[in-house]
C-alpha cells in the first residue's frame, strides 16, 4: 500500500480521531491524541493489508508552544515493505500514552528513553524506569523548558563561559 492508501484506510476506520493526515509529507504519517492510540496501534499491527509489524524508532518530542508532548512511531511492514509513522500527542500536564511494547517489543527500550528524556508515562509498560539517567535525576532534559542543573552530586553541570575566550579546564 502507498502512504496515501494507508492514511485513507486509517481515516476511514478512525474518522474524527485523526487530527491530521499527512501521507504526502516527507515523513508520511497521521496524528492522533493519546486516547485513540492503542486502538490505532492494534489496527496497524493486525490489518493484513497494512501489517506494520516492526517499530523502527520511537521519538519523544516536546511541543511546548502547544502545551503538548508527543511520541512519533516509525513503523514498517516486513511483509509489504512499506513505512508509515504515527504521531501521538498528549497534554504536557498529564503526559500518559498507552504502551505498545506488547505489539512491538522494541518499544520497551524506546518508551523508557522517551520517559527518561521527555517525561512521557507509558501506561501498561512493565518496567518503566530511567534508562539513561540516574534514578534520582530531576526533570527531563529534552523538554524545551528544562533547566540544566548547576551540579549533580558535586559534579559541575555547566560553566559560565565568555564565548570570546577559551575556558580554563583543569588538566
Amino acid at each position: 500500500m502507498t502512504p496515501i492508501e494507508i492514511a485513507n484506510r486509517i481515516t476511514e476506520k478512525f474518522g474524527d480521531a485523526i487530527i491530521a493526515s499527512l501521507p504526502e509529507d516527507h515523513h508520511p504519517r497521521v496524528e492522533v491524541m493519546a486516547e485513540h492510540w492503542r486502538a490505532l496501534a492494534e489496527f496497524l499491527y493486525n490489518d493484513p493489508d497494512i501489517a506494520l509489524d516492526f517499530l523502527g524508532c520511537l521519538s519523544g518530542v516536546d511541543y511546548v508552544a502547544d502545551n503538548l508532548l508527543g511520541s512519533v512511531y516509525d513503523l514498517r511492514s516486513h511483509q509489504h515493505g512499506h513505512w508509515f509513522a504515527v504521531k501521538v500527542l498528549v497534554d504536557r500536564d498529564n503526559p500518559v500514552i498507552p504502551s505498545v511494547m506488547d505489539l512491538w517489543p522494541a518499544a520497551d527500550w524506546h518508551e523508557r528513553e522517551a520517559y527518561d528524556m521527555v517525561g512521557i508515562i507509558y501506561e501498561g509498560h512493565t518496567d518503566l524506569r530511567r534508562i539513561l539517567l540516574p534514578e534520582d535525576w530531576e526533570g527531563f532534559p529534552l523538554r524545551k523548558d528544562y533547566v540544566f542543573p548547576r551540579e549533580y552530586h558535586g559534579i559541575p553541570g555547566t560553566y559560565e563561559l565568555d564565548w570570546q575566550q577559551k575556558p580554563d579546564y583543569p588538566t
